[in-house]
């Protein structure tokens, strides 16, 4: 079992920053490559670019809870249940709210 954790490519744990402007404060996520590849996966079937993934879910665990103690915390979470729901085959992958709504 350890061999499909042991043997994963370094590159994958391996940190890395971004900048990025969130209700008009430019701030720095640190996330490791793993995490950036799922959001861009996440983003790109929502049709947005990372930074306007980053930041609607921002936008949106704020208007919910008032306040996100740990947001890089938040993210891998969200990358995580994202993983979950498409190995579960929900139909709907997306984990932010439509406009619509």
């Amino acid at each position: 079992m350890c061999e499909l954790y042991v043997k994963a490519d370094p590159i994958l744990y391996e940190s890395r920053s971004r900048s990025l402007r969130i209700r008009g404060v430019v701030t720095t996520l640190r996330l490791e490559n793993q995490f950036w590849d799922i959001l861009g996966e996440i983003a790109e079937a929502d049709g947005m670019t990372t930074n306007q993934l980053i930041t609607r879910l921002y936008e949106e665990v704020m208007d919910f809870r008032g306040e996100v103690l740990n947001f890089a915390s938040f993210l891998r979470v969200s990358c995580t249940r994202y993983l979950s729901q498409r190995r579960a085959q929900v139909p709907e992958l997306s984990v932010v709210r439509s406009n619509a709504g």
